[in-house]
């Protein structure tokens, strides 16, 4: 590593003399050097703009002679520049170009700029601002953003909370999550992708603190430089991570009868060096679910009927962390890092009363469960950002990013009756590694026109080391079973290349359009078993994508896309690991698995009228080789099996509705509903199926704003019933409400929060098949929802933030998510 950076460091500094070379002032070959300085400031704040580029170019030709960042003050200086004509010109972030002409004579060999004010940058063609502040929600070409921070509700919860509040999204009350009724969307944290995301989406999210999330980026019509993966869209975390200048930090505490959570986090910055890091943990309280099961299923003309009813005590521990640093060596090179580790921890234990009918033989007995799962990670990423002088927009970037990822469970069953004795343990340990490579360069052709390209690598190991052991009756020792226990190797390659462009064909109308070719080569084998091993496979896929956008005054704007996805299966998909469940069910992965194929047509429309914007948006989706899990009863085994198989094809056609208004300037009310026609047809264990229904979701915030610093919120939030072909999982809804007070001269908070006071338990159903059909399944559990909590926030310090673009450019969105579905690693 050492290494490495001092070879860039010794590149980047040869390139930063290569600039500086050359006699680009001419008029005169007079020994005498002039310079220029001066100081940048903000139009309407006259505030110091800090690290503002500013860069000399020769009148002749265009080429830099020099450049410079602006320093804390604003002030800038360049020295030793030959005397003779200069083009001044000063850029940043957000503000209008500021571009002089100036000359450097004998008689006067030096120019000072008194002030150089730069104006807001307000008519960028890709986004339209719903107002002057920062608003709540914003639309752009591509997205919809959410600024989470702008947010009180968010106080004290975890990212699966603030995906709640934002537009389009449905979030059940197990975090997974879907995008206009479409599970198949890809999780990104500040552009990138985590292995945390592969073994369970709801674990994951409840890593993340809310008070750590920025804003979240809705991506319904994703360009070809992001991935291919996810068939619905691609939604983006950003976390508060911003250019710090000073010492500061901040405290947050939640103590509640569900959840406690802590949150510690600090940043530091002086110059071109900076630094944050946080760290932050929850707890939840030991709480109690009762299940309701009831399973009918026809084989070989015998009706085996099975049923559950018990309760079970589960809890819950987990840690997330985050260190950050950059250091920009000029105003052209810039090298970043980050580390992130993470944690999470549950344990469930339980007693239920099982009944059985098999086939005519009735029996009744106790059964004791024990299930623990431990699942950690890390994520450490290196990027490498080179702008070029001569030519504003121009960019290299360079990124590699190692992730880590173990899952290791143990699941045990008691059930010591003589006649259903099984006493056993699951235990399976697994383990993700990734290797990302990632460049990208961007280059601007005049004003109106910009290309995009870059290529990519994802190197993925993955093992799962599964053992099964079974007690003897009348043995104090387990025994292994060798049919079901061994080693599994799992290889997934990934290499990506695109090119995408963006259009202004005139000052309102703007394309993007691009292509993106992907290939993915698969490959798995057994330690023991390798007669199961398969040859390696491999399929390549080309994934175009245009959008078209409109503007219409200042604030409307029209949008057009089209855009092909795809769906790798995810490697909890595949794993073959058998996972003994409850009442003699087990499940497995299927590492045969075809990728999904999504074509995606939207039609939107945005707009901003005295204080309130509406987003409008119809889409349609055609979805072939639809990943599901399927139920059915394996009579070799003599239990039911639940697997993932490619069942079909899918098809949903919608129209989503989003409106945010402000009345009475203290009051903001922010809600949407989403309604969307399901279709799919397919094929399982031989017979045709097909499964159509209306769905409709919808959310709804209110925020007061009133006198002395308080702020009261309100929020609510359904989902339906998730559908597959073979019936449908639990719907879900969810109400709250807060109160907030600022104090201590608002660098503190505190406030209450209550969810659901008007229901103690929330009950879930979820039903597949059909009860008159050779399977039928229909399953009830219920959990405390009720809950009360208190806040606590203190900011100490102060920091002075600049806008900066400090993002890794490694985004892996490229596997199907999770969700709850059979087993995990």
């Amino acid at each position: 590593m050492k290494y490495i950076l001092l070879f860039t460091l010794a590149w980047v500094t040869s390139i930063s003399f290569a600039q500086q070379r050359g006699n680009y002032g001419g008029g005169t070959n007079s020994q005498i050097t002039g310079k220029i300085d001066g100081t940048i400031i903000d139009e309407k704040t006259s505030e110091p703009v800090s690290y503002a580029t500013v860069v000399i170019k020769s009148p002749k030709d265009g080429e830099t002679v020099n450049g410079v960042v602006t320093g804390d003050d604003g002030s800038f200086k360049i020295v030793g520049l030959k005397l003779g004509k200069y083009i001044v010109e000063v850029s940043f972030v957000g503000y209008k170009k500021f571009t002089q002409e100036v000359e450097l004579t004998p008689k006067e060999p030096d120019y000072t700029f008194e002030s150089i004010k730069l104006s807001a940058d307000t008519n960028e063609l890709d986004e339209v601002v719903v107002s002057g502040r920062r608003e709540t929600i914003e639309n752009k070409i591509d997205r919809i953003v959410y600024n989470a921070d702008q947010d009180i509700a968010n106080m004290g919860g975890d990212a699966s909370d603030v995906l709640r509040r934002a537009p389009l999204l449905s979030v059940d009350q197990d975090g997974n999550v879907s995008l206009r009724g479409n599970s198949n969307v890809q999780i990104l944290i500040n552009g990138k992708p985590s292995s945390m995301f592969g073994a369970n989406t709801g674990d994951a999210l409840k890593m993340i603190p809310s008070d750590q999330i920025k804003s979240v980026e809705v991506i319904t019509s994703p360009s070809a430089k992001y991935d291919g993966e996810g068939t619905a869209g691609i939604i983006n975390i950003i976390t508060k991570k911003q250019t710090p200048q000073g010492f500061a930090g901040n405290v947050d505490l939640t103590a509640g009868t569900r959840i406690n959570r802590g949150v510690v986090g600090i940043n530091a910055g002086k110059g071109r060096l900076g630094f944050n890091a946080n760290g932050s943990s929850f707890y939840s309280w030991p709480q109690y679910a009762t299940t309701d099961f009831y399973q009918k299923t026809e084989v070989n003309g015998q009706t085996n009927i099975r049923e559950q009813n018990g309760e079970n005590l589960s809890n819950r521990l987990g840690y997330f962390g985050n260190m950050g640093a950059f250091y920009d060596f000029n105003a052209f090179h810039s090298l970043s890092t980050s580390l992130r580790l993470r944690g999470f921890n549950s344990n469930s234990e339980g007693t239920n009363t099982v009944s059985q009918n098999l086939g005519g033989n009735e029996s009744s007995f106790q059964r004791f469960q024990d299930n623990f799962s431990q699942n950690w990670g890390y994520e450490w990423s290196l990027d490498y950002v080179m702008k070029f002088p001569e030519q504003e927009g121009r960019e290299f970037s360079a990124s590699y990013k190692i992730d880590g990822n173990v899952r290791d469970q143990e699941f045990e069953i008691d059930q010591d009756t003589p006649l259903n004795y099984e006493v056993a343990r699951n235990i399976n340990d697994g383990n993700n590694r990734e290797n990302t490579v990632q460049i990208d360069y961007v280059h601007p052709f005049g004003e109106k026109f910009k290309v995009e390209t870059g290529f990519k690598s994802i190197i993925r190991d993955i093992d799962s080391d599964f053992q099964y052991e079974f007690k003897p009756q009348e043995s104090d020792q387990y025994e292994i079973v060798d049919n079901r226990t061994d080693i599994f190797y799992y290889n997934q390659d990934v290499y990506a290349g695109y090119v995408s462009t963006q259009t202004n064909i005139t000052k309102k109308l703007g394309v993007i359009a691009g292509v993106r070719y992907e290939y993915t080569g698969l490959q798995g084998s057994f330690e023991e078993a390798t007669e199961r091993n398969f040859d390696p496979l491999s399929y390549e896929n080309w994934l175009p994508s245009i959008i078209v956008n409109q503007k219409f005054g200042k604030f409307n704007s029209v949008k057009l896309s089209y855009n092909r996805r795809i769906q790798r299966p995810s490697l909890r998909n595949v794993n073959p690991y058998e996972e003994i469940g409850n009442i003699r069910n087990i499940s497995f992965g299927n590492p045969t698995l075809n990728p999904e194929l999504s074509d995606n047509y939207e039609l939107g429309f945005s707009t901003f009228l005295k204080g309130t914007s509406v987003n409008l948006s119809f889409f349609y989706n055609d979805i072939s080789e639809v990943i599901q899990s399927v139920i059915f009863e394996d009579p070799d085994r003599d239990a039911t099996v639940t697997t993932f198989e490619n069942v079909g094809t899918q098809q949903n056609v919608g129209s989503n509705l989003f409106i945010s208004t402000e009345l009475f300037k203290i009051w903001t009310i922010r809600g949407g509903v989403n309604a969307n026609y399901f279709m799919s047809e397919g094929i399982i264990q031989g017979q045709e199926v097909e499964n159509n229904a209306w769905l409709f979701s919808g959310n709804i915030n209110s925020n007061i704003k009133l006198p002395n610093d308080w702020t009261i919120d309100a929020f609510g939030f359904a989902r339906p019933r998730r559908q597959t072909l073979q019936g449908f999982n639990p719907a879900f809804s969810i109400f709250g409400m807060g109160i907030k007070k600022q104090i201590w001269d608002k660098r503190g908070s505190i406030g209450l929060s209550i969810i659901e006071p008007f229901q103690k338990r929330k009950p879930f159903e979820s039903e597949l098949g059909q009860e008159d059909s050779d399977f039928y399944q229909r399953n009830v559990f219920a959990i405390p929802f009720r809950s009360f909590g208190i806040n606590f926030s203190y900011k100490f310090g102060q920091l002075d933030y600049k806008a900066r673009q400090k993002r890794s450019r490694i985004s892996n969105d490229d596997q199907k998510s999770g969700g709850d579905e059979g087993q995990t690693f």
